[in-house]
């Protein structure tokens, strides 16, 4: 068993994964608890991609980690950009009382 021992760098990696997994796992358990819908999902995705950005570009991140990301972000942004012909989205988003056209405006 000790041949699968991790070693002190490979911890510290590990750390860092665990890390960077958190939004996803807060997202994970915000949308288990509810019913999700184009108005939440939407501006969780963006603040993801946020945050995926910022570790990207994090040099105290192990190379991994970072390339990691940036493969995740490359994966959401392909579901995000199914959003950008969608009618009911925008609509959705319109709609949504805390949004309305703020949203698009900030964009």
């Amino acid at each position: 068993l000790q041949k699968f021992e991790l070693n002190d760098e490979e911890w510290a990696i590990a750390e860092q994964l665990r890390s960077v997994l958190k939004i996803l796992e807060d997202a994970t358990l915000f949308f288990s608890h509810s019913t999700p819908n184009l108005a939440t999902v939407i501006p969780a995705m963006d603040l993801i991609d946020e945050k995926l950005t910022t570790y990207s570009h994090n040099r105290q991140y192990h190379p991994s980690i970072c390339s990691a990301v940036q493969l995740a972000k490359v994966t959401l942004n392909w579901y995000y950009q199914l959003t950008d012909p969608s009618e009911v989205y925008r609509i959705a988003m319109v709609l949504h009382l805390h949004h309305k056209l703020v949203y698009f405006r900030n964009a």
